[in-house]
């Protein structure tokens, strides 16, 4: 059965977060936050210095969730074995596998300030291999696109992942992976909106 244009065209808009989509779990009134909610807040702003935003507002309705989340990406995402530059390339290959926008938003300039190549930046939004990819930037992405595609990752490109940013390297690369798509799969789930007046940078893709 063949869908009518408008239908394609609003579920089109609707995935690339640009018609205006309603916020599923918008930020809860400080009146109707429960003990454990305030309490988690005060941590998360313990730990990170900053109000509660993005994913972790919907997040904050299953606050041990949100906190022990927070908990892994401080380490995910500031101390892992990985430079900035790869750390923030596997984000932004999650982010565009997902056509997450908010995700893709708050990363890809820290990716450019890591060093990776604006041009690497581009080919990954418009969903194509980067050419001219260092050799670790090689690696990593195999490994990324492999595990997603197949779910596993062949010998050679395991070793290659291992030679290029070491076995702790590559558990970083995994579980960065899975962050990031955690919090991929809440705020598309939950229509988390963009910054106000930002607009969505990533176009939807055929699949």
């Amino acid at each position: 059965m063949r869908l009518p244009i408008l239908t394609i065209v609003v579920a089109t808009m609707l995935r690339s977060g640009t018609a205006g989509a309603q916020d599923r779990m918008p930020p809860l009134p400080a009146e109707k936050l429960t003990e454990v909610q305030q309490k988690a807040i005060a941590e998360f702003k313990a730990a990170r210095s900053v109000d509660i935003s993005g994913p972790f507002v919907p997040m904050l309705r299953s606050p041990e969730v949100m906190n022990r989340a927070r908990a892994l990406g401080d380490y995910l995402r500031y101390k892992s074995s990985l430079p900035p530059r790869l750390s923030e390339f596997v984000i932004l290959l999650t982010a565009r596998r997902w056509t997450q926008q908010y995700e893709w938003n708050a990363h890809q300039p820290l990716a450019v300030a890591g060093g990776l190549r604006a041009d690497i930046v581009k080919a990954i939004a418009d969903g194509r291999r980067p050419e001219g990819m260092a050799d670790d930037e090689q690696a990593v992405y195999t490994l990324f696109d492999e595990v997603q595609k197949n779910q596993g990752v062949s010998d050679a490109s395991y070793a290659r992942a291992v030679a290029a940013v070491g076995e702790p390297g590559v558990i970083d690369v995994l579980g960065i992976t899975g962050y990031y798509t955690m919090l991929a799969m809440v705020m598309n789930t939950t229509r988390t909106p963009l910054p106000p007046g930002v607009t969505p940078p990533l176009a939807v893709l055929s699949r």
